[in-house]
């Protein structure tokens, strides 16, 4: 495991969020009041600045640099951005109401997220960070948030039924469809790569809930394979493998899935915030040590540690889990815009 600081020092907190192939990464700084800085870490640190507010967060980089996420305006509210490489912090806008949030950007500049609307709701959009997001609408409910978008312009995330539920959803060809759970109530999708897989998880029928991989209509039960705990899929990479988090109790481990073997590292011994995964093979997120988080990658045939009992070190982290938009986020709400409930 490879630990980056992405220039904290001190006592500040650091994740990062994703790494290209040029070895760009985009990640977040936090101070000791909590306060959020986006961060470009290309051979030094670059602070991306806000869109007139105090803080922001970095989300998602593309190939060739462009980073998406969320940052203040002047006047309070959060709203999705995209900085192109080497240019300047631009507002992608929302669908009518006064907030969005940036989840992730593909190597054409395509934006998605989710966003406030007029009537007081979010929809998920797509953007192309100059003209005004598309709503890309529900399953037949009120609410939708995307979580990522392919190089096809693929979108996923989790949309409203009728009944209020909320179901995994695929953007593509101008239609949205349900993908369907794993025989429970409710899904969520977060990650999908150019190949069309799909990654999530989803509400068993037993109550619980299981990180899925989804491909050609198929969802497969991830957390089957693992046999305990709540997981959770946060992102897959273009071979099809797979990283996430698995709760037990009050300790937090990560997974990878690859060539068809699941390996799951313990608490302490593996990455303690799983962001994501790049087709160089390096899984990207934080750990926590130190009553910290200090961003660290590693790779993704590290094998697991065997252990022998014993508490998790890491289980006093306070940590809010948003599995819905494939985003892990602490101390933080937005101003009109209501985060979607985690499903654990």
């Amino acid at each position: 495991m490879a630990e980056l600081t992405l220039g904290a020092s001190g006592k500040e907190q650091s994740i990062a969020v994703d790494i290209n192939a040029r070895g760009q990464m985009a990640g977040i700084i936090e101070d000791d009041d909590g306060h959020q800085r986006a961060i470009l870490f290309d051979r030094r640190p670059i602070e991306l600045g806000t869109l007139g507010g105090s803080e922001g967060f970095t989300k998602d980089i593309n190939s060739r640099g462009d980073v998406a996420g969320t940052a203040q305006n002047a006047a309070g509210y959060w709203r999705a951005f995209v900085v192109p490489y080497g240019g300047a912090m631009r507002d992608v806008g929302t669908l009518g109401g006064n907030s969005s949030y940036g989840a992730a950007v593909n190597d054409h500049g395509l934006v998605v997220g989710f966003a406030d609307t007029s009537d007081g709701y979010y929809r998920a959009f797509l953007a192309d960070g100059a003209r005004a997001p598309q709503d890309l609408g529900t399953l037949g409910g009120k609410i939708s948030y995307a979580a990522g978008v392919n190089n096809h312009g693929d979108v996923v995330g989790t949309a409203a039924l009728p009944d209020g539920y909320r179901h995994a959803f695929l953007y593509k060809n101008g239609g949205m469809r349900d993908i369907g759970t794993l025989g429970g109530r409710s899904s969520a999708a977060s990650a999908i790569n150019d190949n069309g897989m799909v990654v999530g998880a989803s509400e068993t029928p037993g109550r619980r809930w299981h990180a899925f991989v989804w491909d050609q209509g198929k969802m497969t039960d991830l957390g089957a394979l693992i046999g305990y705990g709540d997981s959770f899929a946060t992102a897959i990479n273009n071979a099809g493998h797979v990283v996430g988090s698995i709760r037990v109790g009050d300790e937090r481990r990560s997974f990878v899935y690859r060539d068809g073997k699941m390996t799951v590292h313990p608490g302490g011994y593996g990455l303690y915030l799983v962001n994501a995964i790049n087709n160089q093979e390096l899984v990207i997120g934080a750990k926590y040590a130190g009553k910290k988080f200090t961003a660290a990658t590693m790779k993704s045939s590290q094998p697991a540690v065997e252990t022998h009992g014993g508490q998790d070190l890491l289980s006093a982290a306070a940590l809010v889990v948003t599995v819905a938009v494939g985003v892990m986020l602490y101390k933080r709400r937005y101003r009109g815009i209501a985060l979607p409930a985690s499903p654990v």
